[in-house]
């Protein structure tokens, strides 16, 4: 039986983030129930597969309502699961309760990702996150005390008016509560939000590129100097702890999607929900699945999002997987950009794979567009 990762889309948060581009919606609670019945509708239509990641993202997903936690719960825990299935739930703080967290733990989440952002309540406040740095560390405490033993935290930087001080001292202060990830993302002005509009009428005071650069060599150093590893451009993880759902994506694994404007991509189709949440659940309802795009991929489709994906992996690109998927050397296909690359050290290569320096992955879109063939 094939095994696959499965994602589940909650799209509800208490209020949206400024900078937030993410199909999530807040204001929508009344529609909480309707859309948890129709989502266990959906995940109950999962068939003949063998899930061994699960990963309930949002949106909040810690914002959904008891009872709309109880309804998914029944259709997840018929599914034919790996003895080693990694499930992670994410959430925001000050939408923590005890209650929630130990309904999570008993219905199998073994791993919690956090989303925090900075350190500092001014900054949380100019984010228009919900919540201070005391709900964080409540939240986080609270984890620890129920039995989570696998805690990501989410960090961003970059942030408007944001100084290399205050990153450090957040890299710092999470470093202190010893989660097992961290996952540092640099801040992106994404069309259509908030920060956008502000940006385009010159209200937001974004920090240069060189302080950007500076704060992610930072992150690197830090991390690495406290015993995380980098595996991926923004992920970071101490022993063991490197979150498998993701991996399944850099590598281009097979995953199934439920829930609004969540994708699949499964036996070479690419899937796509309707994100209206709405519309999703009359779908679900009438219809039984919300899909409203299918598209096959092609040879070369699958050969540059394999590289795309794999480029953003320290570990790189395996020479041996790439013939194995393609049936073609990498290098027939690929050595100009290689030699290109490495010979200005923004690649390496050697006998077993390609992949990008520190220099390379600051000028990575640049790579990225002479993948596509």
């Amino acid at each position: 039986m094939k095994k696959v990762a499965l994602y589940i889309h909650i799209p509800f948060c208490k209020q949206k983030c400024l900078y937030c581009d993410f199909p999530s919606f807040a204001g929508k609670e009344g529609c909480m129930i309707d859309y948890a019945s129709a989502l266990a509708k959906e995940i109950d239509s999962i068939k003949d597969k063998k899930i061994k990641t699960i990963f309930i993202g949002g949106g909040t997903p810690t914002y959904l309502s008891l009872e709309g936690w109880e309804i998914i719960k029944k259709s997840i825990i018929k599914l034919d699961v790996c003895s080693d299935l990694e499930f992670t739930v994410e959430g925001n703080p000050g939408t923590f309760t005890r209650e929630k967290l130990e309904f999570l733990k008993k219905m199998g989440v073994n791993r919690l990702s956090i989303g925090l952002q900075a350190w500092q309540d001014s900054l949380l406040k100019e984010l228009g996150r919900i919540h201070t740095i005391e709900d964080f560390i409540e939240s986080f405490e609270m984890a620890r005390d129920i039995g989570f033993n696998n805690i990501n935290v989410d960090l961003m930087f970059g942030l408007p008016s944001q100084t290399l001080k205050q990153y450090i001292e957040t890299l710092k202060n999470v470093i202190d509560l010893k989660p097992e990830h961290l996952s540092c993302y640099n801040l992106i002005i994404e069309e259509g939000t908030e920060f956008y509009k502000r940006f385009e009428e010159g209200n937001l005071k974004l920090p240069d590129e060189e302080l950007e650069r500076t704060m992610y060599a930072k992150t690197i150093d830090v991390l690495k100097d406290n015993g995380y590893i980098q595996y991926e451009i923004s992920n970071f993880a101490k022993g063991n702890k490197v979150c498998r759902h993701n991996l399944v994506y850099w590598e281009m694994d097979e995953y199934i999607g439920c829930g609004s404007a969540s994708h699949s991509y499964s036996d070479g189709f690419r899937y796509r929900n309707e994100e209206n949440i709405e519309k999703y659940i009359k779908m679900m309802n009438v219809n039984n699945n919300a899909i409203v795009e299918k598209t096959k991929n092609s040879y070369k489709d699958d050969m540059e999002e394999f590289m795309f994906m794999g480029l953003r992996k320290s570990a790189g690109i395996s020479k041996s997987e790439f013939m194995t998927r393609f049936g073609i050397d990498m290098t027939s296909v690929y050595g100009k950009v290689i030699d290109k690359y490495t010979s200005t050290g923004f690649m390496k290569e050697n006998r077993e794979s390609i992949f990008l320096t520190f220099d390379g992955i600051e000028v990575s879109n640049v790579i990225m567009a002479e993948i596509i063939l």
